[in-house]
């Protein structure tokens, strides 16, 4: 009989062999203040590595913000469950992405953690404003 701890860590190797692509998850500390009063914010990377890209549905909410109109796409990244101290705010930017080169560069906010005992993958839920 296959022990829960043997079959955990078989599915965990399965799903990291699915996470492709890499991705750096950094968390805002304060802001730099330039020439002129141009505001840098600054962060402290939490991850910086292997992650997997899902649009668990293919919807997006619309958001009026003041006179703005937002566009929020949900998406859910899965990291190795090794990957820890992620916070709902945190920013997760896209560095490379084998399937989809639309994503390189796109930076998400997140705003779903998820925690069960036998979780093969880290998955978190975040918005992309466009």
């Amino acid at each position: 009989m296959i022990r829960a701890a043997a079959l955990l860590a078989r599915g965990r190797r399965a799903a990291e062999a699915l996470m492709v692509d890499a991705c750096t998850i950094r968390r805002r500390t304060g802001e730099t203040v330039g020439p002129g009063g141009v505001v840098t914010p600054t962060y402290t990377t939490v991850y910086s590595g292997r992650c997997r890209w899902q649009q668990p549905a293919a919807q997006a909410a619309q958001q009026d913000v003041g006179e703005d109109y937002l566009l929020m796409l949900r998406l859910e990244v899965q990291l190795p469950m090794s990957v820890t101290g992620v916070q709902t705010e945190d920013e997760i930017v896209c560095d490379s992405s084998v399937h989809d080169p639309d994503l390189v560069g796109r930076a998400f906010v997140v705003r779903d953690l998820a925690h069960k005992s036998h979780a093969t993958a880290r998955r978190i839920g975040v918005v992309e404003r466009t």
